[in-house]
């Protein structure tokens, strides 16, 4: 039995979709930007699937999606997007939990002379939107907080967010990549300047991602060349990439609502089954989390012989897939840097793993991969453990 858990890391790509690529590769294959039927087809294929990605989050003009490789190419052209629109350094606000392909275009701004805030979270990696109004200043350009924290399934209060940032006149970009597909998005109504999403996290294929662009938000293109995209990202489009993205999107609208409790029943399912365990201590926001999502962290963790990664190479020879949170660097495993944030004390963060739940996860799934946990912890713990729920 092979079980996989990975979903927040991607997703298998979805039938329906492949099919649509098979059927651009083979019979719409023009250069979009061409003006004779091969292209003009290809750009018809291209806009159905603009049109399907913005009905996702409600955008009311498709024009409004620039389409990127995926959601790091997204969050890359939001934040440098802003950044270059000035002359001289300014002053930016991320959280201390972003996504590296958030948190690492910010870091290189700070070398080139940005003032950077970096808000703080709680012990359940939420942050206090009273500290989001302290940190605004005159020449603050840009707001950019994750809206579901990947390593720990937290949801950030991103309505207050945008209203903060909008009524100070500032920017405000969200990598809603995990939440797309799983949590209704309505960018109509949410004040939000900014977003990324990407296809493969909702059973599209990878290669390909979005950002939203409120209607009248400027931006400088990352690449230059032919001016593709609202000339806000040069290249000739991946359109076959583009129209299984489409109909995925299109698809993850249609089943939101029932995914999305079917997800949270069994998210809470396999907490409750390994609630009891000493030692495992769940991490992130209970309440407010991302319905498929669960994530732990070991406190007797010691980063050689018992950590996440040792417990991700278990599960694998169980036919079990699920993540660290823990990064590998030249040999020497460290700590997760989102569960230091947190308060986390560093052995702990050592332990962090990650299960995260999709559409072929079951019930039956759910029980068989706690069941199996268990038995791995309690061959690899130093503290005695129930094997049995």
């Amino acid at each position: 039995m092979q079980i996989y858990l990975d979903y927040s890391a991607t997703a298998p790509t979805r039938s329906e979709a492949i099919a649509a690529m098979q059927g651009v590769f083979t019979q719409q294959w023009g250069n979009p930007s061409s003006l004779h039927e091969w292209g003009q087809r290809t750009a018809t294929v291209m806009e159905q699937a603009r049109m399907q990605v913005a009905s996702l989050m409600n955008a009311p003009d498709p024009e409004s999606i620039i389409f990127t490789s995926g959601g790091t190419e997204a969050d890359n052209l939001a934040i440098m997007g802003v950044a270059h629109l000035y002359a001289k350094p300014q002053h930016i606000i991320i959280s201390n939990v972003e996504h590296s392909a958030v948190a690492e275009p910010v870091r290189l701004l700070e070398l080139w002379g940005w003032q950077v805030t970096r808000l703080r979270v709680d012990a359940k990696g939420r942050v206090d939107p009273q500290d989001l109004k302290v940190a605004l200043q005159d020449n603050t350009v840009l707001v950019s907080v994750i809206y579901g924290q990947s390593e720990v399934g937290t949801l950030q209060p991103i309505e207050e967010f945008g209203k903060i940032a909008r009524s100070a006149g500032v920017l405000f970009h969200t990598d809603a990549v995990q939440v797309a597909g799983r949590l209704p998005i309505d960018v109509k109504n949410l004040p939000v300047d900014l977003l990324s999403i990407s296809s493969h996290k909702i059973y599209g294929p990878q290669g390909a991602g979005a950002l939203y662009v409120r209607p009248g938000v400027e931006l400088v293109p990352l690449l230059s060349g032919g001016g593709q995209e609202k000339r806000l990202r040069s290249g000739t489009q991946a359109v076959p990439i583009l129209a299984g993205f489409g109909i995925a999107a299109e698809l993850a609208a249609q089943e939101l609502l029932t995914e999305t409790q079917r997800l949270m029943k069994l998210r809470d399912r396999l907490f409750s089954q390994l609630s009891d365990i000493p030692g495992l201590l769940p991490t992130g926001d209970c309440t407010h989390r991302l319905p498929h999502h669960v994530s732990f962290c070991l406190e007797y963790a010691d980063g050689e012989k018992l950590s996440g990664k040792t417990l991700v190479r278990q599960m694998n020879l169980a036919g079990i897939g699920i993540s660290a949170g823990a990064a590998c660097h030249s040999g020497k495993l460290s700590p997760s840097p989102i569960l230091l944030a947190m308060g986390y004390p560093e052995n702990a963060a050592l332990g962090a793993i990650r299960m995260t739940l999709g559409r072929e996860t079951t019930e039956a799934d759910v029980d068989w991969v706690a069941m199996v946990f268990r038995q791995v912890l309690q061959r690899l713990s130093p503290v005695k453990l129930v094997v049995s729920h």
